[in-house]
């Protein structure tokens, strides 16, 4: 299986490091590839659609998306003493 790297290109004086971001894409037999990057590079671009209402994140809101076992507990953990039921 062969991986491709991409590169994200954030204008001139490159990505927030310096360096340009890359990311791995793996082929699927599905219509759409999987790629996978880390959740610090996505998550502020996500948080700042959600509070900007982006309409197209619409698009998206049935998705299923894969994360760390860990990660699932911490989000569970925080759901629940965020909203306590009663």
């Amino acid at each position: 299986m062969q991986v491709s790297h991409l590169r994200i290109y954030y204008g001139p004086g490159s990505g927030p490091d310096g360096e340009p971001a890359s990311i791995e894409t793996t082929p699927t037999t599905e219509q759409t590839k999987r790629v996978t990057v880390p959740l610090s590079e996505i998550l502020p671009l996500l948080g700042e659609a959600v509070r900007s209402e982006r309409t197209w994140l619409d698009d998206f809101a049935n998705d299923e998306i894969t994360i760390p076992g860990d990660l699932y507990e911490v989000v569970l953990a925080y759901r629940h003493f965020r909203c306590p039921s009663a």
